[in-house]
């Protein structure tokens, strides 16, 4: 009788420093509920990973819901793999973390379940080759990536039905194909042609598999989901069709590695998801992208040419974007002074703080990514400055450094004092680019530019969501607000959002004008610039942790000088920030304030307590 062996896997992730409420409301609607539906069917065999900072929140805070976790682990019905710890890109960052990162995450399993995963949940899906050596170094085994990888790589879907192989620098590494197919029904599509579709894969051999591994948060936590999958039963109607079958066999990933053979060598390219290609592209290329896409369906021709249209790759959000970018080469550099360390010295507490720093969620930005959400950057700097506070008690820094730390083909100029850092980028605007507090574990200048995204051409306008025949629909077909946005809000800035960013605006109603500075290799940072028909100097200087910022004008025409700071508060425009002028609270930050003659004005930020 033909069979169909079904590899089904979830994946769980928060990112590291989300809201308390974020989880709770997570667990509650999915990772609670899920876990105790399946605990119910010991027969259906299924894989979990869990990130490692929402798995040390689950097991502190949910300890009744884990047990179940680690009973069925024990009983063998669940399968836990492994990945990046911190749920790093592992192909964004230096080798010997990526194998720092799944140690750590290998061991904290084994601590709390007493196994070792065989398998390994690759962020994002995001694949490249540079990444075999390390998995293979952890003695991880297998990894799942999308079938659109094979796709790429020149493979037909038909194929798609186990295990591949391929091979860098002399290690091993098998890649389990994902099902495209199976990603949009489950749990989306109704639970009895989910299992039908399944029944369909089904062979002669013991060597076919239907392979499904995607974000459980599907389960109870997209829109529609919590009261489809549990209320109205999905997640129960289809374990149990599963086990009614005659032709499909639970397996985990681990068993069905051992019995089956390899179906043979593949390299595949640099790719992750298919929608991944389209938001990392610039919103032009995007838009162009888009349409390419829409064309090739419109003429039923999409899914035979799909493997040839890849939009871009996952690191392209270090060039689309200068924020992430700056995070991430920060990174880098702390990275390499954390390797420079005598062993003795690279402590537990210094490794997790990198750790936390690769967390991939504030470095990109898609239906997912969380770069323009401040909490989530906040917390990736909150790990870049500590980690800086611990490793200049170890090996001090130069009060002034200038290097090309982001490769953007523009020096930044460090200042360093006491626990202040302040850089500089020697651009035409001379502008504050980062100001960092050792003490506070804070960088006021985590602000982010406003940009156009591709998305933003449905702003004003109706998206239909449609259902899968019984079903509901994808959050992928879904145009939804949170908040009321109108395309104004859309307007890309102009002009960096730094601090110490100028504007001449002459009485005689000239156009505006902006300095165009230069950097004078002088020991302090000096920039001078053109500006009204004369000249003007900016200088910075530090001293403690004051940061001292000097303009001198030699201008000839009249008119306002216009000094523009943005600064990054924790406590946002919330009832925690506050303008405090003398012994008068004038407003908040969320409120406008203007201030004649005033000398002093003072910024108090409830979270910073300070």
């Amino acid at each position: 009788m033909p069979t169909v062996a079904l590899l089904f896997g979830v994946h769980a992730h928060q990112p590291a420093g989300n809201f308390a409420e974020v989880v709770d409301d997570a667990h509650i609607r999915s990772y609670g509920p899920f876990l105790r539906t399946v605990y119910r069917y010991p027969e259906f065999r299924f894989a979990a990973h869990f990130s490692g900072w929402l798995l040390a929140e689950l097991l502190e805070r949910f300890p009744d819901d884990m047990a179940l976790l680690a009973e069925m682990v024990a009983r063998r019905q669940a399968e836990l793999f492994g990945g990046g710890d911190m749920e790093p890109v592992l192909a964004s960052i230096p080798a010997r973390d990526r194998l720092s990162q799944l140690e750590a995450l290998n061991t904290r399993i084994e601590r709390a379940f007493g196994v070792r995963p065989h398998g390994a949940w690759l962020t994002e899906r995001v694949w490249e080759s540079s990444v075999v050596p390390s998995l293979g170094d952890a003695k991880l085994d297998y990894v799942t990536v999308d079938d659109y990888h094979f796709l790429c790589a020149g493979r037909d879907l038909d194929e798609l039905r186990g295990y591949f192989t391929t091979e860098e620098d002399g290690r091993r590494l098998d890649l389990f194909p994902i099902s495209e197919a199976l990603r949009y029904r489950i749990p989306f599509a109704a639970a009895e042609d989910t299992v039908a579709h399944i029944e369909s894969m089904a062979a002669g051999d013991t060597s076919t598999a239907a392979i499904y591994f995607d974000d459980i948060e599907k389960f109870g936590i997209w829109p529609d989901t919590y009261a489809w999958v549990y209320e109205q039963r999905w997640l129960e109607r289809f374990i149990e069709g599963v086990l009614a079958s005659s032709v499909i066999q639970p397996m985990h990933f681990r068993d069905f590695h051992r019995d089956a053979r390899t179906r043979g060598i593949v390299y595949l390219p640099t790719t992750s998801y298919i929608e991944m290609g389209e938001w990392t592209l610039p919103a032009p290329r995007a838009d162009d992208f888009a349409v390419l896409l829409e064309s090739e369906k419109a003429q039923g021709r999409y899914e035979r040419s799909k493997p040839f249209l890849r939009g871009g790759i996952w690191r392209n959000f270090l060039s689309r974007y200068s924020e992430a970018n700056w995070m991430h080469k920060r990174m880098l550099g702390l990275s390499a002074r954390v390797d420079a360390l005598p062993a003795v010295q690279r402590t537990d507490a210094i490794q997790q703080l990198l750790h936390r720093a690769q967390a991939n969620d504030a470095y990109w930005h898609g239906l997912f990514g969380g770069l323009y959400l401040p909490h989530l950057r906040r917390a990736v700097w909150q790990s870049l400055v500590a980690l800086e506070a611990r490793l200049e008690t170890i090996a001090p820094s130069p009060a002034l450094t200038v290097t090309d730390m982001d490769l953007d083909g523009r020096d930044e100029v460090f200042l360093r004092s006491g626990p202040t850092i302040a850089v500089i980028r020697d651009d035409a605007e001379a502008a504050l680019v980062e100001l960092s507090n050792l003490t506070l574990g804070h960088n006021f200048g985590d602000t982010l530019t406003k940009r156009r995204e591709h998305y933003h051409r449905k702003l004003g306008g109706e998206a239909a969501a449609h259902a899968q025949g019984d079903g509901i629909a994808s959050a992928h077909d879904r145009v939804a607000y949170r908040h009321a946005v109108t395309p104004d809000d859309a307007i890309p800035d102009s002009r960096p959002r730094a601090s110490f960013v100028d504007t001449f605006i002459a009485d005689d109603g000239a156009e505006p004008e902006t300095p165009h500075y230069r950097y004078l290799q002088q020991p302090t940072a000096i920039f001078a610039g053109t500006l009204a028909g004369g000249t003007v100097d900016k200088t910075y200087r530090l001293d403690g942790a004051r940061l001292h910022v000097h303009y001198r004008l030699d201008v000839l025409r009249a008119g306002r000088f216009v000094c523009r700071l943005n600064l990054a508060m924790p406590s946002c425009d919330g009832f925690l920030g506050r303008y405090r002028v003398g012994d008068h609270v004038p407003a908040g930050f969320g409120q406008p304030l203007n201030l004649v003659d005033a000398s002093d004005l003072k910024l108090e930020d409830g979270v910073l307590a300070g």
